[in-house]
């Protein structure tokens, strides 16, 4: 039972790794970066005032999706939010789960 358990959270701390590595690729290879910090404001929110802002929010992941692809402002001031066409479906959502989650550091550089 023990190792059962200690097997599961071997794998739940490696999913995690990998979870806040794609976010943070993905983050990085489209830019988002250049707009968005973890931890402080830039140009737009940090992500992890958006995590909070959104915490609780069972609709905030189908929003935000819609955001980036879209683009939009209003929502954090005057300065708009440009649209992300370009990005798959796929590198949104995963994104997006990733800032809703608190933006988690990865370990990858």
């Amino acid at each position: 039972m023990v190792r059962r358990l200690v097997v599961g959270l071997v794998l739940m701390g490696t999913a995690a790794a990998s979870f806040a590595a794609d976010g943070v690729a993905v983050a990085r290879a489209n830019a988002c970066m250049g707009c968005h910090a973890v931890d402080r404001r830039l140009v737009g929110p940090s992500f992890k005032d958006i995590a909070a802002k959104y915490k609780g929010d069972a609709g905030a992941q189908a929003k935000l999706e819609k955001k980036v692809r879209d683009g939009g402002s209003g929502v954090w001031g005057a300065i708009p939010m440009p649209s992300h066409p370009g990005m798959s479906a796929g590198d949104i959502h995963d994104v997006v789960a990733w800032v809703l989650a608190g933006a988690p550091a990865s370990s990858a550089k």
